[in-house]
């Protein structure tokens, strides 16, 4: 089965914080993870954040985003996403880069797992998406 999973649940994956042991538990099963290639950033961000804050080491950080990135089966370019994620982001007046993530659960017809409250009960009213709480 795929799930789409995005940044509050991958960056997890990368860093130790509140809810990290079930982020990773959910690398136990066989689930197929994808995600917009904007992940990649978001994890990104994240870990700089740390980095520069010096709770790790820049090297740290890289390897970091570099496990979370291959633990993703599909990185989709958001050109692919854009204009459904778009539409999903005016609809529900909710930043964009959160819809992306929306548009690709609707695309693929798979559910979305999330650590974001804001975005779960924004995605309440995007019809035919299952989005789960981590």
């Amino acid at each position: 089965m795929t799930i789409v999973v995005d940044a509050s649940v991958a960056a997890k994956w990368a860093l130790q914080e509140n809810a990290s042991d079930r982020a990773r538990a959910l690398l136990d099963s066989d689930e197929d993870f994808i995600a917009p290639s904007l992940i990649v950033a978001e994890i990104g961000s994240a870990l700089w954040k740390r980095a520069v804050r010096q709770d790790m080491s820049t090297r740290d950080a890289v390897r970091a985003l570099q496990s979370a990135v291959r633990l993703l089966t599909q990185l989709v370019p958001p050109t692919e996403l854009a204009a459904r994620a778009t539409e999903i982001a005016v609809d529900l007046r909710h930043p964009i880069y959160d819809c992306f993530y929306l548009a690709l659960a609707e695309r693929e017809r798979c559910a979305l797992i999330t650590a974001d409250a804001k975005l779960i009960a924004a995605a309440k009213a995007v019809k035919g998406v299952e989005v789960r709480k981590l």
